[in-house]
């Protein structure tokens, strides 16, 4: 039997047969794409120390659990809090006092800062819990705030900011010198504007930062605004025998922070690849893939707004407690409630949670400080 004549295409349906292939092929392309970009951050993220946290190991005071409605009645018996959190994203960032790499329990985090994310807006506010600042270091005990991942890693670190704070944090992150250090480096180095004061405290860091990290160091000969590379970076903010003490320390920490995300922002795909190289090896954190590429795709999307420092100026004093020079909070619910207002825009209706007030109670009978 005789094959059929094939039929042969109009011109019109040729065209469309073509456009089809070449639309196939492009989602093809883009599916391979996105498959090798996928494989690219799960090998990095194998890399990276990851820490699943056990949830019932958190301290989130059932006050601050946020109600999915609140009432009068909540309001006046501070039950149901926690809704004005609820559009935030709290994360605790820990940097630690690491000359060898470590970054779980034993060493002390000497940075403490909370970050918190509005979820809408992206806007990120970050402050910073001063290190020597005298409260409940998580297991109803007193002492140095940074004693508290020291003793117990990062889950008593986030309990100790979330019983003192008020706060519903459940996710971290931690790195050494070495880390800020060479994401700076792969970035290309930090823009920041060193004062008179400053220089020669940031030569001297540099020598023992250099010699920890086993890098050479390149002295800082001008003060204004310039380039510095990761060992000056990282010296610039360990900085402390200036007008200030460490609260000008945690400011300039902050200030790093800033100008390492202006570069991220700014950087190329390349450049941030780099970057994500090296943030991948020297970092523990709680965050799973799918937050670490959430965050690092949307790099670009985020804005720190305003950055503080806890206790406030105003509620805080200093002394010594227990043979150690603190920083005492005068006291640490009024802090606690300007804190709240600081991260959460204004949080209407919220008052300190009676265990915060417990603490403060604690913190004044030790310190002798109201």
């Amino acid at each position: 039997m005789a094959e059929k004549p094939k039929k042969k295409l109009t011109k019109a349906q040729r065209a469309k047969k073509k456009k089809q292939r070449i639309i196939l092929f492009i989602v093809e392309a883009i599916a391979l794409v996105v498959l090798v970009v996928a494989l690219i951050f799960v090998s990095k993220y194998s890399k990276m120390e990851h820490t699943d946290i056990d949830e019932s190991e958190l301290v989130i005071n059932e006050e601050m659990k946020p109600a999915e409605t609140v009432d009068e009645e909540q309001i006046a018996t501070n039950e149901g809090l926690g809704s004005h959190m609820s559009n935030y994203w709290n994360i605790a960032l820990f940097g630690v006092d690491s000359r060898k790499g470590a970054l779980g329990k034993g060493t002390l985090s000497d940075t403490i800062i909370i970050a918190s994310i509005n979820k809408d807006t992206k806007d990120v506010r970050l402050a910073s819990v001063y290190r020597d600042t005298y409260l409940n270091i998580g297991n109803d005990s007193y002492s140095k705030a940074n004693s508290a991942y020291a003793k117990g890693g990062p889950v008593q670190g986030i309990n100790m900011l979330n019983m003192n704070f008020d706060l519903n944090i459940t996710d971290y992150v931690t790195v050494g010198w070495a880390g800020v250090a060479d994401t700076i480096d792969a970035l290309g180095g930090v823009e920041i504007d060193v004062d008179s004061a400053e220089i020669e405290h940031l030569n001297n860091y540099q020598v023992e930062t250099s010699k920890s990290l086993g890098k050479s160091y390149t002295k800082v000969t001008n003060t204004g605004l310039q380039t510095l590379n990761g060992i000056q970076a990282v010296s610039y903010c360990r900085i402390r025998y200036t007008a200030g003490d460490d609260f000008k320390r945690t400011e300039r920490q902050r200030e790093v922070i800033q100008a390492i995300v202006d570069k991220a922002k700014s950087a190329s795909p390349a450049t941030l690849n780099n970057a994500a190289n090296t943030i991948f090896e020297e970092v523990s954190t709680s965050f799973s893939l799918p937050q670490v590429v959430e965050l690092i795709s949307d790099v670009k999307s985020y804005n720190i707004a305003e950055t503080t420092g806890v206790p406030f100026e105003e509620f805080r004093s200093t002394g010594t407690v227990k043979g150690q020079d603190c920083v005492i909070p005068v006291t640490l619910t009024d802090s606690v409630l300007e804190l709240h207002k600081f991260l959460f825009n204004g949080a209407e209706g919220y008052t300190p949670s009676s265990s915060v007030q417990q603490y403060s109670s604690k913190i004044a009978s030790d310190t002798g400080k109201y």
